[in-house]
């Protein structure tokens, strides 16, 4: 949607979720020495100013990264993400930026790995290009990435990990999620794909599961952080990655993580999880 700005929520519990699964993957998948595509249908700007005027306004980092700024043996995933967002803070002792999937992503791929990176709205575009210009392994489109990631697959390589990652701030886009799987996984069944999603409205991530189970595709894994009940008007209380293909040691990984993240970010004390095998 071409008036959503990642930015108003940038580093928050969802980004905190959402970027510990992902790393995982990406290390396990890289530990081989096989070259990897990585393809991001939502990519962003790549980075965003907790400094801002939009960081600023909202403070969401304040519910997620700025609590493990400075966390005492965290557990190995999450000390990975913690790792890498001091190393775009340049070494820095305070939090003043936090960096996108596209940023992350870039710094656990290998010279011999690729990244297509979409994007439409026209200013984050430009801010991406401007980021990732340098490096050769980068292809930045701006273009639907639900419709663009599907001629991306099989890749050459016949190792790829696709992620999927829209705002859903239009009405019925987790059905064009499904339906992009669907397409993308017909032409590349062993690829790995990862989708994040909200916790918003209980309902509505339940029919979420119900639609991806009725696609057949599995293996199919679950990994969901809250940070406080599902409740009507709450906003978002937590969210999800839903892994198909997942490297092999990701639920054992998150089964560590999770419980760990639900304790630190929660509110009140009302912080849950779930890590779990979605039955076809």
């Amino acid at each position: 949607m071409l008036s959503y700005l990642h930015a108003f929520h940038a580093g928050n519990h969802a980004d905190v979720l959402k970027h510990v699964v992902l790393l995982q993957i990406l290390d396990q998948l890289t530990a081989k020495d096989k070259p990897l595509r990585y393809i991001e249908t939502h990519a962003g700007a790549g980075g965003y100013s907790l400094q801002s005027a939009a960081g600023r306004k909202t403070r969401e980092y304040k519910t997620g990264i700025s609590r493990l700024w400075n966390a005492v043996a965290p557990p190995a995933p999450v000390a990975r993400l913690v790792e890498l967002v001091q190393r775009y803070n340049g070494g820095a002792a305070q939090l003043i930026r936090y960096p996108g999937s596209p940023w992350l992503a870039r710094e656990c791929l290998r010279r011999s790995d690729s990244l297509y990176l979409f994007e439409l709205h026209p200013a984050e575009h430009r801010r991406l290009d401007d980021s990732f210009a340098a490096d050769r392994r980068v292809t930045v489109l701006r273009d639907d990435g639900l419709k663009g990631c599907i001629g991306l697959v099989p890749p050459p390589e016949r190792r790829g990990l696709v992620f999927i990652d829209p705002s859903y701030e239009i009405k019925d886009e987790h059905r064009q999620v499904v339906d992009t799987l669907v397409k993308a996984h017909k032409r590349f069944a062993t690829g790995v794909y990862a989708i994040w999603y909200p916790v918003i409205e209980r309902r509505w991530v339940d029919r979420l599961e119900r639609a991806l189970r009725a696609t057949g595709i599995a293996p199919l894994q679950l990994h969901e952080l809250t940070i406080a009940p599902d409740a009507a008007g709450h906003g978002l209380t937590g969210s999800g990655m839903l892994v198909v293909n997942a490297p092999w040691k990701l639920k054992e990984k998150m089964a560590d993580a999770l419980p760990w993240l639900a304790t630190a970010l929660a509110v009140d004390g009302a912080g849950s999880h779930r890590t779990i095998e979605l039955a076809v």
